[in-house]
This record gives structure tokens, C-alpha cells and sequence, in this order.
């Protein structure tokens, strides 16, 4: 091991040490201070600075963090999918929401997962190729057809479900039960106001919707 590499892991460990004096550290709690460490100096914020730009810092870091947690819970929810060849990651949320209804119609369920129309056209056809929901004429309004969940549907919802819950534990972390009220209260209300974004201001340009604040 080459001496500069030594002196940078020794000057590191120095720095941790420094930050944490009453505790009794790990190995493990050494490795998750460099990743944060190393999380910290690809912040937006070095950015903004660096090229001089005009931007908002807290809510843009917020942003990231939105959008972070997205990626990773998809990739855990892909995890946690393997054993059900039926479902993919957005298949799961869609027969979820089915659950609580007797039936929808195709748009009705689609606006449920705030989706454009084409991709949750695209994953009802998967539903319904796998025998996981079925489709009926809407008696109605015979433009629309309705979706009703299946007795296939039902059986692997509720085998996904018990692996899913796993995802939502791991997807908390490291997080206080007070830190997870407080986070869900600030998520809820986030959500009600892109829920009323998207069901009347959809069609808005960013410049409209930003007038909402």
C-alpha cells in the first residue's frame, strides 16, 4: 500500500475520531462516515458555488434527496419482486391500489398512480396478460372499461405484500419512530399538495404551478 493513501486513511480515521469522542466506534460506523464524507463533496451546493449559479439551495437538496430515495427504493422493490415473475416495480403499486377498490376504471386507476396515460396503459396490459387483474365493459359508459382484481391477483398480492413490508422497514433506515412521524407528516403534506398539482394544474406551465406557493 502506497505511503499517501496510508496518511490520507490515517488523517480520515483522525477526523472521525475527533467527531465522534465519547462513542465506542465501529469498523462499520468508520465506513459509513466515509461514504457520508464522500456524499458530502458531491453536494449541489459545491456546484452552485462553483459555477456562480442562481439556485435554490435547501429545496434543491431536497429535490435530490426525493429523487435518491426513488431510485433506491425501486431497486430494493426490483429485490424484493424476484420471487413474483408476475410483477415488476410500478405492476406492484397498480395491483395495490386495485386492492382497495371493487373496480376502477383503466383511467381511474392510472390517475391513482399519477402516471401519464401511455405507461399506465403499458402496465394494466401486463396486469391483465399475467391473470393478475381483469377487464370488463363498463356499464355505463360504454368508452371506458373497468379492472377488477382476480383471484390470481389477490393470492400473489398478498405473497408480494409480506416481502414488500421488508422494503419499507429497510427503506426507513437508520430512523427514530420520532423521526419516522415527523418525516411521514412532512411527506403527507408534501403529497397533498403535488396530488392537488397534478389533478388540476397538470397541463400548467412551472411558472403557474410555482404561483401555488
Amino acid at each position: 500500500m502506497e505511503l499517501p493513501l496510508i496518511i490520507e486513511i490515517l488523517t480520515a480515521l483522525d477526523h472521525f475520531r475527533k467527531n465522534h469522542p465519547n462513542s465506542q466506534s465501529s469498523l462499520e460506523d468508520f465506513r459509513l462516515y466515509l461514504n457520508q464524507t464522500a456524499y458530502e463533496k458531491e453536494n449541489p451546493r459545491n456546484l452552485t458555488e462553483k459555477f456562480d449559479l442562481d439556485v435554490f439551495d435547501l429545496e434543491n437538496e431536497i429535490a435530490k434527496q426525493v429523487i435518491m430515495l426513488g431510485r433506491y427504493s425501486k431497486q430494493l422493490i426490483r429485490k424484493s419482486l424476484e420471487k413474483h415473475p408476475d410483477l415488476v416495480n410500478e405492476d406492484f403499486t397498480y395491483l395495490f391500489r386495485m386492492m382497495d377498490y371493487e373496480s376502477l376504471t383503466k383511467m381511474q386507476l392510472i390517475e391513482k398512480n399519477a402516471h401519464e396515460k401511455q405507461t399506465g396503459i403499458e402496465i394494466i396490459k401486463r396486469l391483465v396478460k399475467n391473470g393478475l387483474l381483469a377487464e370488463s365493459p363498463d356499464k355505463k359508459d360504454k368508452r371506458s372499461t373497468r379492472l377488477a382484481v382476480t383471484d390470481k391477483g389477490k393470492k400473489v398480492f398478498l405473497e408480494s405484500m409480506q416481502d414488500i413490508t421488508v422494503v419499507s422497514k429497510i427503506m426507513c433506515g437508520q430512523l427514530t419512530t420520532k423521526e419516522k412521524e415527523n418525516l411521514l407528516a412532512s411527506l403527507k403534506k408534501l403529497n397533498t399538495f403535488h396530488h392537488t398539482v397534478y389533478s388540476n394544474f397538470k397541463n400548467e406551465n412551472t411558472s403557474e404551478i410555482l404561483k401555488l406557493l
